[in-house]
């Protein structure tokens, strides 16, 4: 059942997962330079589902079916295939600072698709925390204030947090199934077809050859896809689609962090600040509790159309 506030099993799981995504940042640095962008995001989750899916078949897990499995279909295409497809082509032209402060809007954009399909209540403090939380993130990129932006690659990168954000909605609207069924069905779907468009563009499919890349690669398939889109669903199982959303909001704190102890780049005053103002963005929106509890929310009934 989903909560408002998180509980401290969520709240943990919802700290792991933070964690895993930020390094997930530095990791795909250390990929991207043997492995063709596309290419490269399609094998990783090529390999996590091939894992998925042979231990959904040994261990006999329930595969999602009906109005669950269409739902299922949708977030794979959605998380695995447009999202990141759009995202890896629009940082050949945007700077990643300017990325992040595009993606960073999942959390507002999140509360806004949650509110149209009627799963949760549109809160004033819900917003705050997402504005704040962009504000703060704005600070952490410092994109330069004469640099001309391209307006195509910032549409599609708007468009990817658009996507990312239905995904996790998406399964709101059918009741929770186990997340590693949930995730193989997705990732094969979402995957494959991301290969697909690989192909089309005519990437180079060659693998990796450096220690470091297939260590990179070897983490991004295992902890930073399966552990990571795990965690998601097990969390969004017990806490608010909006709230879990911040997690995108605290990804890049995370990488900066990571980045300063994996590949020894500075730290600035202008990150200590952003990633300050990003932390009391996510919780005023989604971590302080609520003085009491948010009532009309329908919870997800059989009439949903997912």
């Amino acid at each position: 059942m989903s909560r408002q506030s998180p509980d401290r099993v969520t709240l943990g799981a919802f700290g792991v997962l933070v964690l895993i995504g930020g390094v997930n940042f530095v990791a795909v640095r250390y990929s991207n330079r043997e492995l063709a962008p596309l290419f490269g995001a399609g094998l990783r989750f090529v390999v996590a589902a091939a894992l998925l899916v042979g231990f959904v078949a040994i261990r006999g897990v329930p595969l999602p079916r009906g109005r669950v499995l269409r739902a299922t279909l949708i977030y794979g295409i959605l998380s695995f295939t447009i999202a990141y497809a759009l995202a890896y082509w629009a940082l050949q032209e945007l700077s990643a600072g300017v990325g992040a402060v595009v993606f960073g809007a999942t959390p507002l954009i999140t509360l806004f698709l949650a509110a149209a399909h009627r799963v949760e209540r549109l809160s004033g403090r819900g917003i705050a925390g997402a504005l704040l939380a962009m504000a703060g993130i704005a600070v952490l990129a410092n994109p330069a204030s004469d640099a001309a932006v391209p307006i195509l690659p910032l549409l599609a990168m708007l468009v990817a947090a658009l996507s990312a954000s239905e995904a996790g909605v998406v399964l709101k609207l059918v009741p929770p199934s186990n997340p590693i069924a949930t995730n193989a069905v997705g990732m094969a779907v979402g995957s494959t077809i991301l290969l697909a468009i690989s192909a089309v563009a005519g990437e180079s499919w060659r693998l990796p050859e450096e220690a470091s890349s297939w260590l990179a690669l070897s983490y991004l398939a295992v902890p930073g896809s399966i552990g990571l889109f795990a965690l998601f669903l097990f969390v969004l199982g017990r806490w608010t689609a909006s709230g879990v959303s911040y997690m995108t909001a605290l990804f890049p704190v995370v990488a900066m962090i990571a980045g300063r102890l994996i590949a020894a780049e500075p730290i600035t005053m202008t990150g200590i600040v952003g990633g300050a103002i990003v932390i009391a963005g996510v919780y005023v929106g989604a971590l302080r509790r609520s003085p009491a509890p948010v009532s009309g929310v329908a919870p997800p009934t059989e009439a949903g159309t997912a």
